[in-house]
């Protein structure tokens, strides 16, 4: 008889291979199934914009987990490069970042603006297994506000800031966003618009803000003075000895009066010392200073006769006896009063004076037609009836110059904090104007001071 062994263990073979090869396709499955749910999870393509915003932000240390969406665009996202960095952290990270090396990562942050933010973001490098959240950034969660009562913003030191619950980076970050507004909040909507005052800070703060809830935006830094029907009439004055009454009947407000004393108290610490330090004073306008600077005189010691004493003298121009010869100045050298003689009204004959003053004199007479609230007709005769002296063009490097030089100079202020921020990932000067959207009139002023 023929031994069926052989048969046996051949139908074990054959039986053995079949399980395996059915292990094998449901393993490839289940592998096929996770990736399609990996891919359904993280999108495939997201575009990544480097500067969705008109400025870059103000920066302070910050928790990126405790963002959200409206945060995340003051930082200079989209709304849509948010909604991404919430998703990426909700569903890749399990709702938290535990490092930077994991924020990193997340494809809507570019590597040059991760860059910008990795000195500020509280989370260590790396991630480690005993890593807390809880403990470690509970100090930096919002936190109760110590307010005294209603204030206004524009009046608080960096000191008074962190009396009342910041710290001092967060106090330096509020001082630092006021004066890139040109000195003051303006109003309730800027000052919430300030990157460290979160959601929950500012609702506390917001009761208690002596500002108004919105400004137009063509207000910037106008604070308007009182109109009255009547030409003031000036006399001598020195501004240490004026008190509220006296700084309105120089035809200020009651609150801008109030401003500027404080303003004298607190930051002069009680006296003026030049006039310079009256035209300081952000409620005080180019044109007021102009119309006042004449007047203006400051006793050296107490001992010195009272200033106001002394005769007055009218401001209304159409008195002056002696008329200018205007083909004997040079448009370098002339003064507001003799703009406001030639014709010009107060506002433009204070924005010829700052314009002039910003760009370090005039280049050439087509500038004049570049003047704020220039009047082409006015400044056409002017050009035609005075002389001009060529000053030496202060030239800038765009590629090293800081913010404060860029923003110095009118034709560079508008894209000053643009070109900070490209620069960073481009090398040539004409590919970067360019780049920050300038237009051709524009590139043409700004490449004549470019070095």
């Amino acid at each position: 008889m023929i031994p069926r062994l052989p048969y046996r263990m051949h139908k074990k073979t054959f039986v053995g291979l079949a399980v395996l090869g059915a292990f094998v396709l449901a393993a490839q499955f289940v592998g096929l199934r996770q990736q399609i749910l990996s891919k359904d999870l993280l999108p495939s393509a997201v575009e990544f914009s480097d500067f969705p915003g008109s400025a870059s932000p103000l920066l302070t240390e910050f928790d990126p987990n405790a963002l959200d969406e409206n945060q995340w665009e003051k930082l200079g996202f989209s709304a849509k490069q948010a909604r991404t960095i919430i998703n990426y952290k909700n569903k890749v990270c399990r709702g938290n970042f535990v490092s930077k090396e994991q924020l990193a990562r997340c494809f809507a942050i570019s590597e040059a603006k991760f860059a910008e933010l990795s000195p500020y973001i509280l989370l260590p490098e790396t991630a480690d297994e005993n890593f807390s959240k809880t403990a470690r950034f509970a100090s930096f969660e919002a936190k109760k506000l110590n307010i005294p009562g209603k204030f206004n913003p524009d009046n608080l030191s960096a000191t008074d800031w962190e009396r009342m619950g910041f710290s001092p980076k967060q106090a330096a970050a509020i001082l630092k966003y006021k004066n890139f507004l040109g000195g003051s909040f303006r109003s309730k909507e800027k000052f919430s618009e300030c990157f460290i005052i979160s959601d929950a800070h500012y609702a506390q703060l917001a009761p208690f803000l002596l500002l108004p809830q919105s400004v137009p935006d063509d207000d910037y830094r106008k604070y308007p003075e009182r109109t009255t029907a009547t030409r003031i009439t000036h006399t001598y004055f020195d501004p240490n000895d004026l008190d509220a009454a006296g700084w309105q009947r120089l035809g200020f407000s009651e609150k801008q009066a109030a401003v500027i004393l404080n303003y004298k108290n607190r930051q002069l610490k009680g006296n003026f010392k030049t006039a310079e330090d009256l035209q300081k004073c952000f409620v005080v306008s180019a044109q007021k200073f102009e119309e006042l600077k004449p007047y203006i005189r400051i006793a050296e010691s107490k001992n010195d006769a009272p200033l106001r004493e002394q005769t007055a003298i009218s401001v209304n121009r159409n008195d002056v006896e002696e008329r200018t010869d205007f083909s004997k100045v040079d448009l370098n050298q002339i003064s507001f009063a003799q703009l406001r003689e030639f014709g010009f009204s107060e506002k433009q004959a204070a924005g010829f004076v700052s314009f002039r003053k910003k760009l370090g004199g005039f280049s050439s007479k087509d500038q004049l037609y570049h003047v704020y609230f220039a009047d082409a007709d006015l400044i056409r005769k002017l050009s035609n009836a005075a002389y001009l002296k060529p000053v030496p063009l202060q030239q800038i490097d765009i590629m090293t110059a800081d913010e404060q030089t860029l923003k110095a100079n009118p034709y560079f202020r508008y894209y000053a904090d643009k070109i900070i921020y490209f620069r960073m990932s481009i090398s040539d000067p004409d590919k970067l104007l360019k780049k920050v959207g300038a237009k051709p009139d524009d590139i043409a002023k700004m490449k004549i001071y470019m070095k």
